[in-house]
């Protein structure tokens, strides 16, 4: 019988199977993130040819080209895009139960994420209570607008603000009221505000989202003159900030008017620092405050005494700003 012509098609290769190397996988994390070797490498405490060769075996390994080389930088591949989605979160993972190993294994810390305006304005004031009570605790806080994965970090617990639970375990701390407030000698160099519309003689201080943002609306001041049957009305002159602090502090300095979240200056009106205008006109908020303990952490014991610390601290912020606030 004739042999049969060869074939023209080369057989595939056989796929590899061998686990590839944490290493190689760190350098391309860091890597993809950069988008540039040398970036990468300080990054790593490497050099930028150690990082190349770690890279070149990774693609040696997974069988596919995972960066397209550029002369100062380099791209993600489709095959690098869908590596990156499953390698990042995975190391993530590693390295926050590497360092809550290594927490434990020292000193007792608590980690708290939150906001920088609550962080300042309600958190720090009371830690010196918390610290006299638990000195052998450390605290760190990390405040942040972007909202953290419990799951995946080292925080052990958050302290939120929005409309409704953001997860399993979620506890409400309290309620909110918005108040105007201003400082006390700041109104004595005024006449006295009777009505509603009384408070556009003053410069008002707002944030500079209320008119941008559709979930801010409501710490606006037009909202406010509406609420109280105000046809919208200009005061001589407004200051906008981003941060609720910035609010607070601008009327502690006697620049204006301010609409503010009641529980983060209770304090200061308690002290006199502040005095609440129109006390009768507060507005209900639609958002509260909350508390979430991570749910690898909430079972330790110094996680459980700062969150019943805070229960308490919660309780008194309830009872100073009243009923309506629970």
């Amino acid at each position: 019988m004739p042999s049969s012509p060869p074939s023209s098609l080369s057989p595939a290769p056989p796929l590899r199977t061998r686990a590839v190397a944490a290493g190689h996988l760190r350098a391309f994390v860091a890597a993809a993130e950069h988008l540039n070797f040398r970036a990468a490498a300080d990054t790593l405490a490497l050099t930028p040819s150690a990082v190349s060769r770690q890279i070149q075996a990774l693609e040696d390994e997974v069988g596919v080209a995972l960066f397209l080389r550029h002369t100062r930088a380099v791209e993600l591949t489709s095959a690098g895009v869908h590596l990156l989605r499953a390698v990042a979160p995975g190391l993530e993972r590693i390295d926050a139960a590497v360092r809550q190993l290594r927490q434990t294994a020292g000193r007792k810390s608590v980690a708290i994420t939150t906001w920088a305006s609550f962080a300042a304005m309600w958190l720090i004031p009371r830690l010196e209570a918390f610290q006299r009570e638990f000195p052998d605790i450390d605290i760190r806080i990390d405040t942040s607008d972007t909202v953290m994965d419990m799951e995946t970090t080292d925080v052990d617990l958050a302290l939120r603000y929005s409309r409704a639970p953001e997860g399993a375990g979620a506890e409400r701390l309290f309620g909110e009221q918005l108040a105007v407030v201003a400082s006390p000698w700041l109104l004595r160099s005024q006449p006295a505000i009777r009505t509603p519309a009384d408070a556009a003689r003053f410069t008002l201080i707002e944030t500079g989202d209320a008119q941008r943002l559709p979930q801010l609306a409501w710490l606006g001041w037009q909202r406010w003159f509406h609420a109280h049957g105000c046809a919208p009305l200009q005061p001589p002159r407004w200051l906008y900030f981003n941060y609720a602090h910035q609010i607070v502090q601008a009327a502690l300095a006697g620049q204006g008017l301010a609409i503010a979240r009641l529980p983060l200056v209770a304090d200061a009106l308690a002290s006199g620092d502040l005095v609440e205008v129109l006390p009768a006109h507060r507005l209900d908020s639609p958002l509260a405050y909350w508390l979430l303990p991570g749910p690898r952490s909430a079972p330790r014991p110094e996680v459980q005494a700062f969150c019943d610390w805070l229960r308490g601290q919660a309780a008194l912020t309830r009872a100073a700003m009243g009923p309506t606030s629970s």
